[in-house]
């Protein structure tokens, strides 16, 4: 089942665009890692959500994950509330939730091509 880490963070004022680009450069080569996406929830805080193929490839990635870290947190205010500059979650999924599936509008030419096939179909039946 995949796991999912959520990192909670506030950025230093002006610093913003900064944290957003190191995000969009790196590229992490950890095994079993899927995806990862960096959403702004205000002005100076945002959250990194990382998609991994197993829980136990995320316990596994924990120390160079630690390393990223390292290098951002001069970029960093602290939470406060004991938390220091990030306040991170993991778990393993235990619901995936899909949504609707949208039916495509067809175009004119295959309605008419759908219609005339159903009128020939018809024919050949009266015909029998």
């Amino acid at each position: 089942m995949t796991a999912f880490n959520v990192v909670r963070l506030r950025v230093k004022p002006g610093h913003e665009q900064e944290l957003i680009d190191v995000h969009r450069r790196v590229r992490p080569g950890f095994k079993g890692y899927i995806r990862g996406n960096l959403v702004r929830t205000g002005d100076q805080t945002f959250c990194m959500i990382g998609e991994w193929r197993s829980f136990q490839s995320l316990v596994a990635a924990r120390p160079q994950l630690i390393a990223i870290l390292d290098e951002l947190r001069n970029l960093l205010e602290d939470l406060g509330g004991g938390l220091g500059v990030t306040d991170p979650v993991s778990g393993e999924t235990v619901a995936r939730v899909t949504s609707a599936k949208v039916t495509k509008k067809r175009k004119t030419t295959e309605r008419k091509q759908t219609k005339r096939a159903r009128a020939l179909r018809s024919r050949v039946k009266r015909k029998r």
